[in-house]
Order: structure tokens, then C-alpha cells, then sequence
């Protein structure tokens, strides 16, 4: 009969983990997130371009669902053509159709125009997240390095977000919205020649193809792991509370009668406590992830600091409670998403790793959606204070998720560590 399992222990297993330097591809990636979210002037500042353009309240959510759908769709295709296209052929693609379309989009004044083009937006607006996702887990294969990678990654993400209502507003007040969608364009150019550069050009491995017949595709692979569904209504639940970061948070200061210059305010407080929380959060983050056992408690405690801590802003009434709200969320946020990736990486196969951080991507996609509905019924229905315990219930019901994940992830680990061949009789 012939193993097909691993030996408990190896020679390289015995090796000390040391640091090593990161590749030149993974700074590349970390630059492309940087650029691609911090120049990523397409979603938030859509709502405004329509207005100006005279279009109502009504067509305005219209053309915002449908790029919800959009980045919803993106993150699934992405992640599949990630894996069946290659990383490279992958984001390059992505990138240099969101640099044609986001000018022609710009200039689109019909209503079927507008919405055709923000749904094409939508697809490729946050199409890096799986393909950056995949490709860091082909790079890194010590668990403790992806994770300081992934932290990294996610102060790439919430720097770049800061930079874009910063640089978005100046941009937007002295040369108009059309510009802004010029300028995105331009950097989803220079992301597509970076990761032409950088990254390897991949082709999915003959070796990476699963040999099992229950897995021959990335696509059952995925529908048959309720590990990866648990993590991806657990992610729901949790980005919720996140989501109201840049959803709820203005909802909530304009019923207190805060100035729009206020909610600039709590995203300098999130980029200060993600600039000064990362790298003292990072070494101990990296320690726990360093293992083979998914951190799914590590992602409950991220949930509930989120819940609470976003939580939190549903009783404050000034710009300095809104921003320590949001500052006190920041801890939660880091820990989850290193977490989350951590798991998206452990449980997901090898050919399917793409498919895997696409439909877990799509978990942010679903809560902005949620959110701002969650929100506008709580106010309505009791203010602030409902509208604080229910984003405190969605950081629990995440935490309490993670309960059933922990317990499918255990066994699966115990189940490939004991499953050791036994000797046939003689």
C-alpha cells in the first residue's frame, strides 16, 4: 500500500524559522495595494460625480448597487481567473481594463451608460485583493512571515484609503470629479506595468492540479468546504461592523450635525492608529500565526473588538468620540484580517488558493451593502443606541461563528496528523 500522507515530523520541520528577506515580488504587491486603493477614487466619490452631473437620490443608489454587484461579481471572477489564468495575466488584465473604462465612464452621461460603466468598475475596483491574496501565499510559505506580510498589507490598505479622501477632495475641488476618474485610471496603468515587471509569468502548475477525484476542480473544491463558508458568514458579520467605518460613521455625525470636515477627521484618526497599531501589533500576530492550525480564535477576539468598537460610535455625539471610536476599532480590524488571511491560506488547496481569497473577498462587498441598511433601521427604529448594540451583535454573531469553524478546522488538522500508514500484516 503506498503513503500518501506526510511523516509527522522532517528535517525541515526541525530547522529553527528564521526571517528572511521579503522577495521583490512582494513589495511590489504591497506597492500595488498601496497605489490601487490609495488612487481608488472610483467608489467614493462616484455618488458625487452623479450628483453633479444631475442625477437624483434615487438613480444615485441605483448606480451604486450596481457597482456593489459589480465588486461583488469581480471578487469571485478574479479570484477564479487567478487560478486558472495565472496571477500576473490576472491583475495585469484587471488593471489595464479598469484604465480604459474609468474615462469613458467619466464622461458617460446616459443612464444605461453610467450604470454598464459602474459595473465594469465595480469588477475591477477591488480586484488586487484576491490575486495579491493567492500570490502571497505562493511567496511565503513560513506562516509567521505571510502574516507580518498580510499586516503589512492591511496598513497598505487603510493608508491608502486615507490618502484617497485626502487627495481625492483636493483633486475633486480644483479640477472636478471627471478628473479624479483620470487619475485612477492612470495609477491602474502603472499597477498593471508593475505587476507585468514583478510578478513571474505563472501558468497554474501541472503540479498544483489536485489528483483526488472529489477535487478535480478550484470550483468543488470550494462549494464542498463548509470551512470556507463558516469563515465567509463569520467575515460577513465581522465587516459589518467594519463596513460602518465609512458607510454608518457619516450617517451617524450628520444626525448629530457634524460637518462634513468631521468624518475627515475620524479617517486621519483610523490611518494614525493603523500607521503607530501595525508594527507593534505585527510581532505577536506573526508568533500566533506560526503554525499549522488556522488562528480561528484569533479571528473571534478581532470580531468582538470590532463590534465594540465600532459599536462604540453609536454613543458619541463629537468629532472626538467619533474618531476614538474608530481608533478603538483599529485593533480589531488588524487582528482580524491577519487572521482571516491566515485561515483563507490554511484550509484553501493549492490550485484553488485564488478562488478561495475570492469568495472571502467578496465578504466586504456584501457587508457595504449591509451595513448602511443596518444602520438606517436602527436610527430610524431607536438611534444611536440600537444602531451601537446592533453592530455590537454583528461583532458577536462573528465571534460565535468562529466556534463551529474552530471545530471542523481542528479535526481536519488532527485527521491529516494521525493519519499516518499502518503496516500491512504479514
Amino acid at each position: 500500500m503506498s503513503a500518501t500522507t506526510m511523516p509527522v515530523s522532517t528535517a525541515k520541520d526541525a530547522e529553527p524559522s528564521r526571517p528572511r528577506p521579503w522577495p521583490p515580488t512582494i513589495w511590489a504587491l504591497l506597492v500595488i495595494t498601496l497605489v490601487a486603493r490609495g488612487f481608488g477614487f472610483a467608489y467614493p466619490f462616484l455618488s458625487y460625480h452623479l450628483k453633479d452631473l444631475g442625477y437624483t437620490t434615487a438613480a444615485v443608489g441605483h448606480a451604486l448597487a450596481v457597482f456593489g454587484i459589480g465588486w461583488l461579481v469581480g471578487q469571485l471572477l478574479t479570484g477564479w481567473a487567478a487560478d486558472r489564468l495565472g496571477r500576473r495575466r490576472t491583475l495585469v488584465a484587471a488593471m489595464l481594463t479598469a484604465a480604459v473604462c474609468l474615462p469613458v465612464m467619466s464622461q458617460a452621461h446616459a443612464f444605461a451608460a453610467v450604470c454598464t460603466g459602474a459595473l465594469i468598475a465595480g469588477i475591477v475596483y477591488d480586484a488586487p485583493r484576491p490575486v495579491v491574496s493567492a500570490a502571497i501565499a505562493d511567496l511565503i510559505a513560513d506562516d509567521g512571515q505571510r502574516a507580518a506580510v498580510n499586516g503589512w498589507r492591511h496598513g497598505a490598505v487603510n493608508i491608502g484609503a486615507a490618502i484617497t479622501g485626502a487627495v481625492g477632495g483636493l483633486l475633486a475641488g480644483q479640477l472636478g470629479f471627471p478628473v479624479l476618474f483620470w487619475f485612477n485610471a492612470a495609477t491602474c496603468a502603472a499597477c498593471a506595468l508593475l505587476a507585468h515587471r514583478y510578478l513571474d509569468d505563472d501558468t497554474p502548475a501541472a503540479s498544483a492540479r489536485p489528483s483526488e477525484p472529489a477535487a478535480r476542480t478550484p470550483l468543488r473544491s470550494a462549494v464542498r468546504d463548509a470551512r470556507l463558508w463558516l469563515l465567509w458568514m463569520a467575515s460577513v458579520a465581522a465587516l459589518t461592523c467594519a463596513a460602518g467605518m465609512f458607510t454608518v460613521l457619516p450617517l451617524l455625525m450628520e444626525d448629530d450635525g457634524l460637518a462634513a470636515d468631521a468624518y475627515g477627521w475620524t479617517q486621519v484618526a483610523n490611518a494614525g492608529a493603523v500607521v503607530v497599531l501595525t508594527p507593534l501589533l505585527n510581532p505577536w500576530l506573526r508568533r500566533r500565526c506560526d503554525g499549522s492550525q488556522p488562528v480561528t480564535g484569533l479571528l473571534a477576539v478581532g470580531s468582538l473588538l470590532l463590534g465594540a468598537g465600532m459599536g462604540s460610535a453609536g454613543l458619541a455625539d463629537t468629532t472626538a468620540g467619533y474618531s476614538l471610536a474608530v481608533a478603538a476599532a483599529v485593533p480589531g480590524e488588524i487582528v482580524f484580517f491577519i487572521a482571516a488571511n491566515d485561515i483563507v491560506t490554511k484550509i484553501s488547496p493549492v490550485h484553488a488558493r485564488g478562488l478561495y481569497a475570492g469568495i472571502w473577498g467578496s465578504t466586504l462587498a456584501v457587508a457595504v451593502i449591509i451595513a448602511p441598511v443596518l444602520a438606517a433601521v436602527s436610527l430610524t427604529s431607536g438611534g444611536g443606541v440600537l444602531a451601537a448594540l446592533t453592530t455590537l451583535a454583528a461583532g458577536a454573531m462573528g465571534a460565535a461563528l468562529c466556534l463551529p469553524l474552530a471545530g471542523l478546522t481542528q479535526r481536519r488538522t488532527a485527521s491529516r496528523v494521525t493519519a499516518v500508514p499502518v503496516p500491512a500484516a504479514t
